[in-house]
Parts: structure tokens; sequence; C-alpha cells
């Protein structure tokens, strides 16, 4: 594998030591200061993405945009995370610090997160539910910037820009396809339009629409994933599940025969050092890979312009997502089979047992048992999510002061439908009468089976409402330079509601997942900034925040930042900020939590080596107080010539009182002293896991930014643009457990897969009516920490954009995407491969027409 730095400086190589242009350049707001300025780069790290750029990739939704830079280190998910409570939805993580620690903006305004939480505490803004046809560029600040916009700003900003203006009309249609025969489609198209110019009739309106549906993946489509067999790989085996036997321990000793998808399996192949043979079940056959989706998005904005000095303005977004998967096999009914009680805010369980008389009984006693319900169907799963935000505000200057003032509205809200779940008090009765046949399911009637399934409604809603005044003005004139200054406050509203089905608050449903959120909260915060130029060439800015949240109390976040431009040619920059993330509504209010997941425990009596599935019931902590943070950037950029730069920056994020639950680890080495966290049965197995959310330990994560920027002078060859973004991960140090030193978790997956290199490398090349844009994403390998010695290898593809410009209204383009269809790296902790850094898609082909009126 080609190292990434190797590409890196293959570029730099390249690039001519040509002298220095200094550009005039006009005087705008970038993102990550209220105070405009004329400084092509500033004293923070912000990647720009163009909407020239944007097109070159060829993708088709923000998230498959953003979700490749290679500031995204780790921790963050996209549809394929399929057991999550936010199905269909798609986050980013800068510095592999959680979703909830990268702030989302719209035009540098904020929209409501998504509907309830990802992995029970983490908030954060579905990318799934915003416009693309509306972007006209993006940028991502890529140091901290609590003090101008937040909490949630700790780890970076990404502010989506949508055309303020837009002259004629744009309409263009995409069709994709697995080459690889998954079967998988994928049509979208987008319209553009605009009326109006804010110069010449003084007012504009700019319309957008786009709409996609792509098809269910499942891993029975992709060749070397459908049978489940990975006994060819590190730590891989037969991933089989057995089920259908007497007893709770012993799964040989099977319970009926072959029948729906049951094949009989060496144990052996299935678990390492077993023996026997018995009835398993490839679950590959219940496996949603990307889910199905149907989105679609409508950006409207007007601006009227009321005088020569102010404009009013107003913005609707609007987006509906639905999301279709096969949430997992049928319910598989056993030891440790559970159902919700309200009243004690706790799980019942619900006893397995064949009664004496049953007909899959042969003895003269009741008989514990484990079966799965095939003939019910595999359990399947809708997310339909309708986003919107509606703006208004005024923009312009008076007596020297430019000033913004704005009131918003935003909100997510969710329905979630799964079908063919089990109803646990019809279950109990066709349990006692015995008129449900376990050991041979084809003799169960209809009638019987539709008692059983349970089809559910799962609701959930966030809301936002934000209000917001920022002005600035040159203060005076100092000897280097004008005293640039702003100040601002912010008020918003923020409300959570997620809720279970009537079923699971009922006891009705069997092994229910929860994420019950209520909560609401108000955020007061002043700010204020100075831009000192020092010197002709030394600029110093400090800015400082304060926040007043009703649910914890207040924090303040100062920030101070130099730039020099110590030669035309060589600009020096720097920051040093405070910075904090409030607890989220999960985590401080009224929330519980009931998930599901493994635990290897030595004191258990049957597989005290091997991992068994417990039960996690997580609640909220009202005594949270909020994580604080440190950070320091610093960086430099080398421009040789006007069309070529190189930009170095280094990062340092200290946060103490990281908000978590205990580990397994320490919940188990505790167990003597706290009994109430550990629930065992009457074997001694454990059933439930009780956790609760704390301020913890400290976390740091450091590493540096390369960014490689380098356009050809235009001859008869055409345009040549070469672009690199490469990050290397030094250090992401947290305890594997309370109390113990920190471990750094960098190039391994103990806190989540964080890879130490991520690079994106681009050319684009344009010559007449051709255009072609090559990409090279790369991921670099780590360690499989649950598997000493296995390391999973790097993984990258490359994407072809070649366009052809039929007319000077009408082009044509063909896609490749990952184009010499690169497999995913095997981890044997998910058994294939991490959905947080691989794609299973495979090559994907598209062709988009394009045409402007």
């Amino acid at each position: 594998m080609i190292k990434p730095l190797s590409i890196t400086l293959a570029i730099a190589a390249a690039f001519p030591q040509l002298s220095y242009a200094q550009e005039e350049l006009a005087r705008v707001v970038v993102t990550g200061s209220n105070i405009r300025t004329s400084q092509k780069e500033g004293a923070s790290a912000v990647q720009v993405l163009t909407a020239k750029e944007l097109a070159a990739t060829g993708k088709t939704t923000v998230a498959d945009i953003l979700r490749t830079i290679s500031a995204n280190s780790g921790n963050s998910y996209n549809e394929q995370y399929t057991g999550s409570f936010s199905a269909g939805t798609a986050g980013l993580s800068l510095r592999g610090l959680g979703q909830k620690n990268t702030l989302i903006l719209v035009n540098g305004k904020r929209v409501s997160s998504y509907a309830t939480a990802q992995d029970l505490q983490e908030v954060f803004v579905d990318l799934n539910s915003l416009p693309m046809a509306a972007v006209q560029r993006i940028e991502v600040l890529k140091d901290g910037a609590s003090s101008v916009y937040g909490s949630d700003a700790v780890a970076g900003v990404v502010n989506i820009i949508l055309y303020k203006e837009f002259k004629g009309t744009e309409v263009s249609a995409q069709l994709g396809s697995s080459t690889e025969g998954t079967g998988q489609l994928e049509r979208s198209a987008s319209l553009q339009t605009g009326f109006g110019s804010l110069d010449e009739n003084g007012w504009s309106v700019v319309f957008s629409l786009d709409a996609l549906k792509r098809d269910k993946l499942q891993q029975t489509d992709v060749s070397y994933l459908r049978g489940s067999d990975f006994r060819g790989y590190a730590n891989g085996t037969l991933a089989w599940t057995p089920t259908n036997y007497y007893g709770t321990a012993d799964a040989t000793k099977q319970l009926g025969g072959v029948q729906g998808p049951l094949q009989v399996q060496n144990y052996g192949d299935i678990t390492p050092g077993k023996s026997g043979q018995v009835l398993a079940y490839n679950p590959a056959e219940f496996r949603t890979l990307v889910p199905g989706v149907e989105r679609v998005h409508t950006s409207l904005r007007g601006t009227l312009k009321l005088d020569a000095n102010t404009e009013a303005y107003a913005e609707g977004l609007y987006g509906y997502s639905w999301a279709e998967q096969t949430f997992g096999a049928p319910l598989t009914v056993g030891s440790g089979l559970r159902a919700w009680n309200n009243s004690r805010q706790a799980l019942d369980n619900i006893p397995v047992a064949l009664p004496a008389g049953h007909p899959n009984n042969p003895g003269p006693t009741a008989l514990p048992f484990t079966a799965t319900l095939f003939d019910l169907g595999p359990r399947l799963k809708q997310d339909k999510v309708d986003f919107y935000r509606v703006l208004t505000g005024i923009k312009g200057s008076r007596n020297g002061w430019e000033y913004d003032a704005s009131i918003a509205r935003s909100g997510s809200k969710l329905k979630e439908t799964v079908d063919n779940f089990v109803n646990r008090y019809e279950f109990e009765k066709v349990l006692a009468d015995g008129s449900y046949n376990f050991a041979d399911q084809s003799k169960n009637s209809e009638a019987v089976r539709n008692r059983l399934r349970l089809s559910t409604l799962r609701p959930a809603e966030s809301k936002l409402t934000v209000a917001d005044f920022s002005a600035s003005r040159e203060l005076l004139e100092l000897p280097a330079g004008a005293l640039g200054f702003a100040l601002g406050g912010q008020w918003r509203q923020e409300e959570m509601n997620s809720n279970t089905s009537t079923a699971v608050l009922s006891g009705t449903e069997l092994r229910p997942a929860i994420n019950i959120i209520k909560g609401k909260r108000e955020v007061t915060a002043a700010f204020a900034e100075f831009n000192v130029p020092v010197l002709k060439d030394l600029t110093v800015n400090l800015a400082g925040r304060a926040d007043k949240y009703s649910d914890f109390g207040s924090a303040f976040s100062p920030k101070a930042s130099v730039r020099y431009q110590a030669a035309p040619w060589l600009l020096l920059r720097g920051t040093v900020s405070r910075g904090f993330r409030a607890p989220s509504l999960p985590e401080i209010t009224n929330s519980t939590s009931v998930s599901y997941g493994s635990v290897i425990d030595k004191l258990d009596p049957i597989t005290p080596s091997q991992a068994r599935g417990v039960t996690n019931i997580t609640v909220a902590n009202t005594e949270l107080s909020p994580e604080r943070s440190k950070n320091v950037n610093l960086g430099f950029v080398v421009s040789p010539s006007a069309n070529s730069s190189v930009g170095v920056d280094f990062y340092h994020i200290r946060t103490n009182g990281v908000i978590d639950t205990e580990s397994t680890d320490t919940i188990l080495a505790n167990e003597s002293t706290h009994p109430e966290k550990v629930v065992r049965d009457a074997q001694g197995r454990i059933l439930t896991l009780y956790r609760q959310y704390s301020n913890q330990g400290e976390r740091v994560v450091s590493g540096i930014d390369v960014d490689l920027r380098y356009k050809l002078p235009k001859n008869a060859y055409g345009n040549v643009t070469l672009n690199a973004q490469l990050s290397r991960v030094f250090k992401y140090e947290q305890p594997l457990s309370n109390g113990e030193a920190l471990t750094n978790g960098a190039g391994t997956n103990y806190f989540g897969s964080i890879p130490k290199w991520r690079g994106t490398t681009s050319a684009s090349w344009e010559l007449g009516q051709w255009s072609t844009n090559a990409a090279w994403n790369y991921v670099g390998g780590y360690e499989q920490t649950t598997r000493p010695g296995e390391r999973v290898k790097p993984f990258a593809t490359v994407d072809f954009n070649v366009g052809y410009k039929i007319s000077a209204a009408t082009s044509v383009s063909l896609l490749l995407a990952n184009a010499f269809d690169r497999k995913p790296s095997w981890d044997s902790s998910f058994n294939f491969f991490d959905y947080t850094q691989g794609d299973p898609r495979g090559r994907f082909a598209s062709v988009k027409l394009n045409h402007k009126f």
C-alpha cells in the first residue's frame, strides 16, 4: 500500500518556486470569526470546498462529501450503522471526538439536532437531512470555536453555505448502479433556480430541490460476505448463529431438525474449542448493510434590499428522509428474555421453558430451551424523518456598525415503525397451551403466527428556537491598521422528546430496546471579539463567550489567536482557547435507555472466556458538570505563488471530566462493593448491567493536518489543479477503565477505530470540452485490540469523474466510485469490516446529465 505521505510529498515536489503575487481580496466573514477581513488565510485553519470542487467529486449528498475529509478521524456514523437508535442518519466527528463535539451550521446559523440520540448520548445534526443542490460552498473550521459558537464546537465547525443569489435555472439527473452484481441502483435529481438581483432589482429569490432514491443492500447481495464464512481471515470463524436447542448452555442438544434457514454445522467451526454438531443459521440473510432510502430536500431563500445599507432575508429548509432495512433475524427466545416494567423502571424476566405435556417436551418436567421463531419472518424497520428550519432576519450597516439579527425555528421529527416483533403476552399463552410448535414451525397456523407478530411505532422529536444578534465595526485606527471589534448575543431553547412505543411501555414487546429522552433547556450567551493589528504583518485576535445553561450553570470560553505574515510567501499562525461541552439532554435530563451488548465474565459458570450477550440499562445524571477542554493549534502556510500553497497545522486538545458511563471492566471489578449494578440469573450468569453517566477521566488528542493546493498555469494542455489533505493522529489518549493511566488509542480501536493516517488527494484536468477529476481516498490501518496481534490493513479507493460539454448549456459525466473495486479491510471485531471506516458497495458507476437554462 502506498503511504499517504508519499503522495503528499510528490505533490509538494511538483510545486514550482514562482514569485508570490499579492491578490486584492474582498472583505468577508470567514467561519470562526464575526469580524470581516480581507485576509485569504486567517489565524485558524479553514478548509473551503467550493461549488466547483463539490461538483467534481460526483457525490450526491452532503454527508458523502463531508465524511471523506481527512479531519473526520473516527467515531462518526452513516446509514451503515443499522443497529442504531438513529438508523438512516449520517454525522461527522472531527478529530474522532464524536459527533456531539462537531458543530454543523447552515449559512452560519444553527439547525436542530436529530430527533433522538446516537449511541444513547450523542446529540448531533443529521447530514442526510440537509440539502445538496443549494450548496455554494462548505467551510470546515478545524480548531475549537466555543468562544464564538458555543459548547458543541470543541472539535471544530462545519458551515454549509447556500446560494444567496442564483441566475437562471439548472437541472440535473443521475443514475448509478453497482457493477458487482449486487443489484443496487441509485437515482438522483436536482433543480436550482433563481430570480432577481440585489444590485439590479433590489431583491433576489433562490429555490432548490434535490431528490435521491437508493435500493437496499443486503449482506447476501455481496459475494464475499453472503456465506458469513470468514475462516480464511485472521481470527475469523464460520459466523453462523447456533439456535434451537434444549437447555441453556449446550447447543448440541438439538430441538427439532433442519427447517427454514437452519442447517447442521460443526460447533467447532463456529466456536473454536467446541465439539459436536448444532443447528445454526446464516445471519447474512437477515442483515442490511446499507438501508434503502428515499430523500427529498428543498431550500427557499429570499432577500429584499430595504435601502442602500439594509437587507431583510427569510429562509426555509425542509428535508424528508425515509429509510428501510432488515433490523435483524426473527426473535430468539431463551434464557435472558425480558420485557419492560414501566412501574418499576426495570426489566421483567420472562421464563422460557416447555411445560410438561408440551408437544416439543419429551420429559415429565418443565424444560428450558432456546429457539428462533423463523416462521414469523425477519424483523423489519422503517424510519421516516421530517426536518425543517424557518429563519428570518435583517442585516446591514449603520453609523459604522455592520449588524445581523435573526430568529429561527428548527425541528426534526421521527416516526419509526417495526414489524415482526413478538407479543409477550401471546408468547406466554402459546408456550403454556402448546399451540406453537418450536421444533417444526411449518406446522404452525397463520392465525397463531399473527397472534405473535407485533408492529409498533416509536416517535421522537427535537426542537430548536434561536434568536441571534451580532455587530462589528472598526473602533479606531492604530499605527498598524484598524482595530476590529465584534459583539453579540444568543438565546436558544433546546428540546428533545424521544419516546418508545406503547407496546414497550405496557410490557407487551419482548426484548425491547429503549431510548427515552425527555428534556428542555434554555441557553443564553454573550460574546465579544477584538482583532488587533499589532504590526503591519502581525494581528492578534481575542475572543470570549459566556454561556448560561438553565440545567447546569455557566461557562466561559476565551480564545486568543495570532496571525503573522512573516514574508509574502510565509504565514505563521496559532490559537489557544478554552472550551466546554455541556452535558447533552440524554445525559443530564429525564432519560432511560435499554440496549444490548456482550461481555466476557471470568465468573461465568459456563463460558468464562467467551463473550455473552447482556442487557445494559443506562440512566441520566442531573449532577453532571460540563466537559472542560483546552485547545492549542499552531501552523504555517507557505505560498510559493498565488496559485500554490502548503499548509501544516498542529492541534492538541485536552479534555477533563469526560462524560461517559463506567466501563464493563470497572463495573465487574467493583461488583462486591456495588452488587446493585450487576444482575445475574440463578446459574450466576450476567443478565443486566446498570450504568449511569458521570464525569470521568481526561482525554488528550493531538495530530497534524497537511493541506496542499496547486493550480498549474493555463496552457495548451488545459488547466490542471492538484489538491491533497492529509491528517496524522499522534495521540488519542483515554483511560481504559476508571482510575487507570491514559492509554493511547491512535492507530487502534480501543476507543472506536482511530487510524493514524487519513487523507484525500485529487487531481482535476480541464481541456476544451472535457473535464476530469481523480480522487484517492486513504484510511490507514490500525491494531485490533480485542484480538492482540491482529492488524486491520489500510484501505484506499480511487474515484473518477469524466465530464463532457455537449453544448454551452448541457454536459454529461461518467462517474466511477471505488473504480478498482477495493474491498474494505477485515476486522474480526465486526466479523467482517468496520462500517465507520469502510464501505461494502464496491465499484459503483453513474451517469449524470446537467442542463442550464
